[in-house]
Parts: C-alpha cells; structure tokens; sequence
C-alpha cells in the first residue's frame, strides 16, 4: 500500500521522477540504420549509429560485413565472396558465420549470382503469382475455371 501511495505521485504529475533520458533505439530501426547504404540515412540515425558502433564492438563489425556484403551485392563483386566469407567464419559472431558457412555450400550459385546481370526475378514473381492464385481458388471450383483465371489475370 504505501509503494502504491508512493508511485501514485508520479502518475498524477506531484513527486519528481527522475528524467529518463531518451528512448533507446529498437532493434528494427538499429537493423534499418545497417541496412541503409550510409549516404541515404538521415544525419541524426547516421549519427545514433555512429555512437552506437562505439560503445558495441561487435555491433562495429556486424555493421562492417553487412555493408561489404552490400558493396558485394550491388556493385556484383562476386569475385570478393572468398574473402568476405573466410572474414565472417573468422570472426566471432557466430550468427553471420553460420551465414557465411551456408554460402560456402553453394558457393558457385551465390557467386554467381553477385557476379552476373541475369535473374531469376520475374519468374519468381510469376511463380508466386500463381500459387497465391491456386491457394484462392482452392476447393472453390474446377481446373477449368483456374485455367481462365490465370490467363485472364496477366
């Protein structure tokens, strides 16, 4: 009762809380701020993360892998994978050096897939389309009738 009392104080503005401070940031925004090239982010997330990376050592060099991961992605530097892959087994995140292993197994396919221009998107794309149509159209109507829906729906 008298904690109840006591905390009743705060809650209708007599009493002095201490301040506390800013809000940390989430782990979607901090994942967003690595995420995004660094000369699209907006000074003051540029900023947070800045302080951020300082403080967390391993946070410094997570942030690290994923942007030579992104050079490697966009500027199609399949011929770095190699030594991006050895750098994340060696290091001490387990999370990404599981990630690296697991592009090692397949390693052909993943460098050249950040090597050369071709895609798979559009299939892909057209892939999904279709099951997302036939999950629809499950147990609702006849072959026939999927048929025309599928044809109709380019």
């Amino acid at each position: 009762m008298a904690v109840q009392r006591h905390l009743r104080r705060y809650r209708i503005g007599r009493g002095h809380a201490p301040d506390p401070g800013p809000k940390p940031p989430s782990v979607r925004e901090v994942t967003s701020w690595i995420m995004t090239h660094p000369e699209h982010l907006r000074d003051e997330n540029a900023d947070r993360l800045h302080r951020l990376r300082e403080r967390d050592s391993e946070l410094d060099r997570l942030t690290s892998h994923v942007r030579k991961f992104a050079v490697m992605m966009t500027a199609r530097h399949g011929d770095r994978l190699e030594e991006w892959i050895t750098g994340a087994e060696q290091d001490s995140l387990a999370p990404l050096a599981g990630f690296a292993r697991n592009l090692r197994r397949d390693f052909d396919a993943v460098r050249n897939g950040l090597s050369l221009p071709h895609s798979s998107g559009a299939v892909e794309g057209n892939i999904n389309r279709l099951k997302m149509l036939k999950r629809q159209m499950f147990g609702r109507a006849s072959l026939d009738l999927l048929r025309e829906r599928v044809l109709l729906a380019r």
